[in-house]
């Protein structure tokens, strides 16, 4: 079993604009493309783990966030010749009560393991929002905030107690490179 990088998705790799739906309006979170690739060239795996509310309150449909998750795809790919190992997404509305999937419940990165056969309790787990990475403490991994322009005050003063913060993806990469290398 091998360690991967969870990233969440909008806000993360992405422009977070609120409800991601056309994939004319995506655009990459600069470095983001070059910090998976470097993480690709390093043969870690790279999941997404993304929480989609909008298509349980109906403001996205299915075939629109298809066409919002190719066009990332196609954007990192594009930029550094990146890829995503595998996507997870939870769809359901949060209104309607909690689900195991919707971050910070841990089954999506349960289904990834067992997919990607991963070692949850060897990866990283990063995000903008405190949830995005609050599945670290359950799972044994590491947790760490790349906080936006949308990340709540609270989710930051969270993540310096309970986890890391760093400015960039880029950052994150660096470190966990650096890990790796001195783990061989």
């Amino acid at each position: 079993m091998r360690p991967a990088m969870f990233l969440d998705r909008d806000g993360t790799v992405n422009v977070d604009t609120g409800f991601v739906r056309r994939a004319a309006d995506v655009a990459l979170i600069p470095g983001a493309a070059r910090a998976i690739a470097r993480l690709n060239a390093a043969q870690v795996p790279v999941v997404i783990v993304t929480n989609q509310s909008g298509l349980g309150r109906g403001i996205l449909s299915t075939a629109e966030y298809v066409a919002v998750r190719d066009r990332v795809a196609e954007l990192l790919r594009e930029h550094a010749n990146a890829h995503v190992d595998a996507t997870y997404e939870c769809p359901h509305d949060p209104r309607l009560g909690e689900c195991a999937c919707r971050k910070p419940g841990t089954a999506l990165f349960a289904r990834a393991a067992h997919d990607l056969d991963l070692a949850l309790d060897r990866s990283w787990y990063v995000g903008d929002r405190w949830r995005d990475i609050a599945p670290a403490l359950e799972l044994g991994g590491e947790g760490i905030l790349v906080p936006g322009a949308g990340t709540p005050d609270d989710d930051l003063r969270t993540a310096h107690e309970r986890a890391r913060v760093v400015d960039t993806l880029g950052e994150v990469v660096d470190a966990v490179l650096a890990s790796l290398a001195v783990a061989r």
